[in-house]
């Protein structure tokens, strides 16, 4: 006899269209979204998906980090929930899916189980977690942050963007600073769907991603000062050039990346050169390194590593070298038991899957440090995301959201 909701598939087509009217909302310019974290965008977008989940019977809540929180009931009130679902703002030149399909497709399990009268005994909450991108507000997963006690919530609402704009202010003139304090809520679980963002899945024709670990990181600003100077005057013997310095840094982050293979990344990511003139050879360079890796050990060596090729090469050239370290996470090893339960539901589903390493950082990274977390992943085209151009296939996408279905009917437990 099969299992309640051996057969069970979401609506591909509702799912789709779904995800093509939320794009609509904060549209990029090149086919893809800008819907940045607090803009008139993000609240629009909070808008559709809140009528969208009141129109499926859930009940909203919002914190006071603007994580929302929309509840089906459970047969049972005393059980603690199953929650599901990821973000909905972009990077300013973001694709259509990421984050995107996790909310979204978490509403279509809901819908799903709706249209065919599936109860569970435990309550199931779709959740859209507040800045998770970071591109505006840094550091990123910056709610989920302060929802798992990684971030006090007055640091998080004194973060200022390139405009000197404050994420609470922000966050209060758009209207969704809720009446919930931040982590006051109990999971049983949460289970997070996401493209992959990386080309590994597409690459070994597997369908889905069962996410065992997430990577961990260290962000490291460096900053290198020099001497401006005349870039036709000044005798290159003479020259104290920060951007030469950087560009020393930027290939030993390569080599030491490449040093500690299998497993580690990284790479030299947002530059700012001063004074930035054509003419004017770089006084002061400031950059971020990142690097990342799912075994603490050699992430640690990394940053050690990185660190003492950087005072070298300051020292070589005459330059002045600081550096800070902006941003963190420890390696994330997920459940095994909702490993497990992701695993069998992809082959229950006769869905190709392999375990992966997620190489990004998720809300479900942050949460699974308060509740059991896992995360299903569906390919992306080539790979690619942060980037107008990611693409998905509607068959993916509902394949990771069936695989979200069957594990979340699975773990909040289904009432004959």
């Amino acid at each position: 006899m099969p299992a309640p909701g051996e057969n069970l598939r979401i609506n591909s087509a509702r799912l789709w269209d779904s995800l093509d009217q939320m794009a609509q909302i904060g549209p990029g310019v090149a086919g893809g979204c800008n819907r940045q974290t607090l803009t008139d965008a993000d609240n629009e977008g909070r808008h559709l998906f809140q009528r969208w989940c009141e129109e499926a019977g859930m009940a909203m809540g919002v914190d006071s980090m603007g994580n929302m929180f929309a509840t089906r009931a459970g047969t049972d009130a005393d059980a603690l929930p199953v929650y599901m679902g990821s973000h909905l703002d972009t990077q300013p030149t973001g694709g259509r899916y990421d984050g995107v399909l996790g909310v979204l497709g978490a509403l279509e399990v809901v819908r799903t189980m709706n249209d065919l009268g599936v109860k569970t005994r435990r309550p199931i909450v779709v959740t859209n977690w507040t800045n998770e991108e970071g591109a505006r507000f840094a550091p990123a997963m910056l709610a989920s942050g302060v929802f798992a006690g990684i971030h006090t919530e007055e640091y998080a609402k004194s973060r200022k963007d390139l405009e000197g704009k404050v994420f609470g202010e922000e966050l209060a003139r758009i209207g969704w600073v809720g009446d919930e304090p931040v982590g006051a809520r109990t999971m049983h679980a949460m289970l997070e769907l996401h493209i992959e963002q990386g080309p590994i899945l597409e690459a070994e024709g597997k369908t889905i991603g069962v996410v065992t670990h997430g990577q961990g990181l260290w962000w490291l600003e460096i900053t290198l000062t020099g001497k401006d100077a005349h870039t036709g005057s000044t005798p290159m013997n003479m020259r104290v050039n920060a951007g030469l310095g950087m560009a020393r840094i930027t290939e030993r982050v390569h080599q030491i990346a490449m040093s500690h293979q299998p497993g580690a990344v990284g790479a030299v990511g947002q530059v700012n050169v001063f004074p930035n003139s054509r003419n004017v050879i770089p006084g002061k360079v400031v950059f971020t390194v990142d690097i990342r890796s799912p075994d603490q050990a050699k992430l640690d060596a990394m940053r050690a590593e990185v660190e003492r090729a950087a005072h070298a090469v300051a020292t070589e050239l005459g330059l002045g070298c600081s550096i800070e370290a902006v941003g963190h996470f420890a390696p994330v090893t997920f459940d095994p038991d909702l490993v497990k339960v992701v695993r069998q539901a992809a082959e229950k589903l006769g869905h190709s899957h392999m375990d992966i390493i997620s190489g990004a950082g998720h809300d479900a990274c942050w949460i699974n440090r308060v509740a059991p977390t896992v995360m299903v992943m569906c390919p992306c085209v080539g790979g690619l995301s942060h980037n107008e151009a990611e693409e998905i296939s509607p068959e993916w996408a509902a394949a990771g959201a069936d695989v979200l279905l069957h594990a979340a009917l699975e773990v909040a437990e289904v009432v004959s």
